[in-house]
């Protein structure tokens, strides 16, 4: 196995906001990314997580405009690929904890999910940009993700169509402590 500079890697991550529309991501390349996603750890080992992955040009756009609204996310529509996390149940040894600990792991592990997706595609040098915003029940109505689920994040993917900007970054004085807050 190559050794990976995965400090670099995080450096060079960013969320891009330009796709080239005319450049479809390789189906091996998409492949790669959704096994980082399935091999991602989760509390318990829960897996709380399902996959939609829109590559279907016509139907990402229209997944890409149910993401605009207010002026956000209006460059979603040229990703080609976007991947509809979608919130699964947890197993009972995650409930438990969850409740015991007053911890909702789902969420947490749905955070380490979307990192793994967005460091493969920059691995593989693509882009990437994690969405919150977006119009819930138009793109489970076009996912036909059931009405009793959560969609909670789209994750959009494709070749970048700007260069990178300067990642700023608080100083690591400001959010590092040892031994006490």
């Amino acid at each position: 196995m190559d050794k990976i500079d995965f400090l670099q890697l995080v450096a060079s991550r960013q969320s891009d906001r330009a796709y080239d529309a005319s450049r479809p991501v390789e189906p091996e390349k998409l492949y790669q990314i959704l096994e980082a996603a399935r091999l991602a750890p989760s509390a318990c080992n829960a897996q709380p997580w399902k996959f939609v992955v829109i590559t279907e040009p016509s139907l990402a756009r229209q997944v890409g405009k149910a993401t605009a609204g207010l002026g956000m996310n209006k460059f979603a529509k040229d990703a080609p690929v976007h991947i509809l996390i979608v919130e699964e149940s947890m197993n009972i040894t995650s409930f438990l904890g969850a409740k015991i600990k007053d911890k909702y792991f789902p969420l947490i592990d749905i955070g380490i999910v979307a990192s793994h997706i967005t460091l493969a595609a920059e691995s593989l040098g693509l882009g990437s940009c994690i969405l919150g915003w977006f119009d819930e029940p138009t793109i489970k109505r076009l996912a036909g993700i059931p009405s009793g689920k959560r969609l909670l994040l789209d994750i959009v993917i494709g070749y970048p169509a700007k260069p990178k900007r300067k990642k700023l970054r608080k100083s690591v004085e400001k959010v590092v402590s040892y031994n006490k807050y």
